[in-house]
């Protein structure tokens, strides 16, 4: 891989390329790619979707927009900051015109965009999707697919939906939101399709992130953006090495942020959670600045600040350190797996998990996230198979006409499936839970 390809501005559809020198730095194609998905309606559903705390009736803890937005501010910074020292190794970049600005701005709107795909009730919400197919309805449904259509159901991927979210075609936008390939290929965690699946360490392998429909429009990207792997037919793609920064870009805001929502809950004390984050900043505090805060509140602030600020260089520094192997597709471990704050990061990792993750509210509110999503689900999928085959009852005609027209669009039962299962993923926390009441009658 090199940077002149990965950078490529094409976008869906162009007949001709789009030099960067030829851009308009008023209004550079990556940051079009920002304002785009943050004005789709998919981004917006995020305000009410659950980051951990399900259907929370706090102020203070985070649902997937803010973090979304959390993760495309480091992504900037991330970004800029390898950019700068990119372009300071690579001259010929800054001869085509490339900026670290541009750098910044890939990262930071596929780190926009890397939740937008992922349904409702948190994590839970994809098991809820996938577990359905396996039951013996589901299976039923689905067994006429081919082997990978039905895997890419009965593994559902908030990762392969985002994918597929953000560039599906509907009339009068061909191509979807038409994002820049550079952004795409940062975007697209996973490079491969559901199946094979196989046991492996690689950190690009671990789950998939292209749906069977998507096959086509992902070769066109990777082909412009030079991601084939010719050294492996099991894995032909290698991850856009900027998608490392993106990851890095969540996998900090979640580690310091979802503790703080611990914190701000009161799952964690105080005492203990402050001493877990000076462990990780202690060669920064300023002792005079933080021995004058006298809140909380205060305190936390200002060593979130300094955690996410001393993450933020370290990332960037494993980055360029190992800016060979991922240009050659032979880094297999996230950035922050490779930091020297590792253990930091594990400990306050365990903690989170140990006291906000596995907490009697969000498990009960993930358990409750099932049967709503899954009761959605079959209703839905009934009501299009039955459309599908002529044998619509009044009550199939009744759900369908509630629906985006897009779910009876297809003649293909995968095509179906897979847009009632992205119209489910769509949902919020609040609309899925209405939905469900008025399924059952509790209206």
């Amino acid at each position: 891989m090199n940077w002149p390809q990965l950078l490529s501005l094409k976008k869906y559809g162009d007949t001709t390329t789009r030099p960067r020198l030829e851009q308009d730095d008023l209004r550079l194609g990556f940051e079009v790619d920002y304002d785009r998905i943050i004005f789709s309606s998919h981004f917006r559903s995020l305000q009410d979707k659950t980051q951990v705390i399900p259907l929370s009736q706090t102020g203070f803890v985070h649902t997937r927009l803010t973090h979304s937005l959390e993760v495309s501010v480091v992504g900037r910074s991330l970004g800029r900051m390898a950019g700068k020292r990119i372009l300071e190794k690579h001259p010929d970049l800054v001869a085509q015109g490339y900026k670290h600005q541009d750098i910044g701005a890939i990262v930071a709107a596929a780190a926009l965009s890397h939740d937008i795909g992922n349904p409702p009730f948190g994590h839970s919400g994809e098991k809820a999707i996938g577990s359905y197919f396996a039951t013996e309805k589901g299976k039923a449904v689905i067994s006429s697919l081919s082997r990978k259509q039905q895997q890419d159901l009965l593994d559902y991927e908030g990762n392969a939906n985002g994918y597929h979210l953000l560039n599906a075609s509907k009339p009068g936008s061909p191509g979807g939101l038409r994002l820049s390939y550079a952004t795409l290929g940062a975007f697209v965690k996973y490079p491969k399709e559901s199946l094979p699946k196989k046991p492996t360490n690689h950190i690009s392998q671990k789950k998939y992130g292209i749906f069977q429909a998507d096959v086509d429009h992902f070769a066109d990207v990777a082909a412009e953006l030079g991601l084939h792997n010719t050294a492996s037919d099991e894995t032909p793609y290698h991850r856009h090495p900027l998608a490392f920064l993106v990851e890095a870009a969540d996998d900090i805001c979640y580690t310091i942020i979802d503790f703080e929502d611990a914190i701000n809950l009161g799952h964690i004390e105080e005492d203990h959670a402050l001493e877990q984050l000076i462990k990780l900043v202690s060669n920064k505090i300023r002792n005079k600045t933080y021995q004058a805060l006298d809140s909380t509140a205060d305190r936390l602030a200002y060593l979130r600040s300094l955690a996410i600020n001393t993450l933020i260089n370290d990332c960037v520094d494993v980055f360029m350190h190992h800016e060979e192997a991922l240009l050659e597709g032979k880094l297999h471990k996230s950035l922050t797996d490779l930091s020297q704050y590792k253990p930091q990061i594990d400990d306050i990792l365990a903690l989170t998990v140990n006291k906000l993750y596995r907490h009697p509210d969000v498990l009960n509110k993930e358990i409750a996230g099932y049967t709503i999503l899954q009761t959605i689900l079959e209703t839905l999928i009934t009501a299009s198979i039955n459309d599908l085959n002529d044998l619509s009852s009044s009550y199939d005609r009744l759900i369908l006409s509630v629906l985006p027209n897009e779910i009876t669009a297809s003649t293909s039962l995968y095509s179906r499936l897979l847009s009632v299962c992205g119209y489910v993923a769509s949902l919020t926390d609040t609309k899925s839970t209405e939905l469900y009441s008025i399924i059952k009658g509790k209206i």
